[in-house]
């Protein structure tokens, strides 16, 4: 579904980046579709043992990817529990914690600075007459700060993305889901799934929407997305007697782990308009056989973009933005050579029940 340009926009937004511990590359492009709505965050050195990758795909606008892409990671480091080496539950905390900043006068003043021209200038207007910025202290965001204006009461917007993290802290990965993007890995040539893709028929997702007062109507949530989980969509989450987790849909991620070995070669994270087009093993196979010729991992990403982009609008496959971020493990990481054949483990943030992982 969407509305789409007489021809392709090609160009893509590209990046390269290394450390001591991997490489990575980047690119997005708009394709066939009239609006940009994917968004991304890289930083290779989040601090000095950890390395923070994310793909963000936009629904209904562009704004809640951007603010993912702005702002999920510095959550995710002020969390205590990151403090303390639980990264599973910062996660999952930085997750939810987008839904609660978004509201209110100052979360619609940020939206709108990160949405279409017409926005910027009325967030601009507005945040200068009615809702001056205060509480900051040399920028820091720690307390996020509300704000007074004609937006106090705003809920939140109806707009929303997924959300797929992928966090490296030494030979430990750690991946955070929400909607269906998706993370895979390759141990050896064999793609590992490191995400469930979020669709509102699995069992577990049905369950909740039914429990609170939703319903699905042609694999549409209340008729509308056709994603189960997301960070944003305000509007589906509005049953005040239920916490975030139980929503209708709900930001709350899932999250896998899995200790790195000498077989890893590299990871990927990409928006569905990759794989609507090409299986988490078929991209493993094609980024293998690219790195055989090609060192500059960007080069790959695009590539990637042509061999999936449709050639025109009739299929709808092909169509859509696209977003990949490829990160290749630079020098063997030592485990335990008992668990290297082992795929990757899974459990839900917080809980120690791993039935929601069930199709």
């Amino acid at each position: 579904m969407g509305v789409y340009l007489s021809s392709p926009k090609t160009d893509k937004a590209s990046q390269d980046g290394e450390n001591d511990r991997l490489r990575y590359g980047l690119s997005s492009m708009q394709g066939w579709r009239t609006t940009m709505e994917d968004a991304h965050a890289a930083y290779p050195d989040l601090d000095i043992s950890t390395s923070f990758f994310g793909v963000y795909d936009g629904h209904g606008g562009q704004a809640v990817a951007k603010f993912c892409a702005k702002y999920l990671h510095e959550q995710v480091l002020r969390q205590e529990s990151y403090q303390s080496g639980d990264l599973g539950t910062s996660l999952q905390k930085a997750f939810l914690r987008m839904d609660e900043m978004m509201r209110g006068q100052r979360g619609w003043r940020e939206l709108a600075s990160l949405g279409d021209n017409i926005e910027k200038v009325s967030g601009m207007i507005e945040g200068l007459i009615w809702s001056p910025r205060r509480g900051q202290v040399n920028g820091s965001l720690d307390d996020w700060p509300s704000e007074e204006g004609p937006h106090s009461s705003f809920h939140g917007p109806t707009s929303g993305s997924t959300a797929c993290v992928a966090i490296i802290r030494n030979n430990q990965l750690y991946v955070a889901n929400a909607g269906d993007s998706r993370c895979v890995i390759s141990r050896k040539g064999q793609a590992f799934d490191m995400s469930k893709d979020h669709k509102p028929d699995l069992v577990v997702e049905r369950e909740r929407i039914v429990n609170a007062g939703g319903f699905i109507v042609v694999g549409r949530v209340n008729g509308t997305l056709n994603l189960s989980r997301a960070i944003g969509d305000a509007e589906l989450k509005q049953n005040k007697k239920l916490p975030a987790e139980q929503q209708i849909v709900t930001a709350n991620p899932d999250i896998r782990t899995v200790e790195l070995c000498d077989d890893d070669e590299f990871l990927v994270l990409a928006c569905d308009g990759i794989w609507d087009c090409m299986s988490s093993q078929q991209l493993v196979d094609y980024v293998r056989e690219q790195l055989n010729t090609e060192t500059k991992l960007s080069v790959i990403c695009g590539r990637v973009f042509h061999r999936c982009l449709a050639p025109d609008t009739n299929g709808g496959e092909g169509c859509d933005n696209m977003t990949m971020i490829l990160v290749q493990f630079k020098k063997p990481v030592k485990s335990d050579p008992s668990a290297e054949q082992q795929p990757p483990s899974s459990h839900q943030a917080m809980q120690v029940d791993t039935s929601n992982m069930d199709k």
